[in-house]
């Protein structure tokens, strides 16, 4: 026992002798790179207005090109991700989506769905924070049918012990079908942020 105390001792010591001769090695090594920064030349000046200028024209180029396909009915088919009782759905012009848990619209009914998280087509996509402008895109859809879900079987046992119980379940579901898909009013670039309007889904 003693013997293997003596060795560890010894290797302690030894350790800091190689931690002071690394450390010299690393201060001689931290001393070049400053010695060689010293002969690059000074960093030029960014003007940040010329840069915010060309992102802004940039910005109002990608605006006046959708706009011109969206006049031209040239977009080609629409999708849009919305945010509806609390998932959300891809949904593109006559898809048909169903919806989990109970919902007060009753089959038949027109609905509009506001909470539109993203919107595109072939050539571009408009990305919300985290939703899009109110009255930006507009997505038309209609309940179609109000049901119940499969029958699902919740079975719990314990062994043993003379307990077995046995539960069906059936939770309501509602289909909606997407009607359109439209973007209601011209894009544009330097569209100040207003308050949203009250959202009923």
């Amino acid at each position: 026992m003693s013997f293997l105390a003596q060795s560890v001792r010894q290797v302690l010591r030894q350790v800091p002798n190689r931690s002071s001769a690394l450390a010299g090695a690393m201060r001689s090594l931290s001393i070049s790179p400053a010695l060689g920064q010293q002969n690059k030349p000074a960093a030029k000046s960014v003007d940040v207005s010329a840069i915010a200028k060309e992102q802004q024209k940039e910005g109002q180029n990608i605006c006046e090109r959708i706009n011109r396909q969206v006049q031209k009915s040239e977009q080609g088919r629409l999708f849009a991700v919305v945010h509806l009782c609390g998932k959300q759905f891809k949904i593109t012009p006559g898809d048909i989506i169903v919806v989990e848990g109970y919902w007060p619209p009753t089959a038949g009914d027109e609905i509009s769905l506001d909470k539109v998280l993203l919107a595109g087509a072939r050539d571009f996509t408009l990305v919300g924070r985290p939703i899009l402008e109110p009255g930006l895109v507009s997505v038309k859809a209609t309940v179609v049918e109000k049901t119940l879900s499969h029958t699902k079987t919740h079975f719990r046992k314990k062994r043993r012990k003379q307990y077995m119980r046995i539960n069906f379940q059936r939770s309501p579901h509602t289909m909606v079908r997407i009607n359109s898909i439209e973007l209601a009013r011209p894009l544009d670039a330097n569209a100040e942020e207003k308050e949203p309007p009250r959202r009923l889904f």
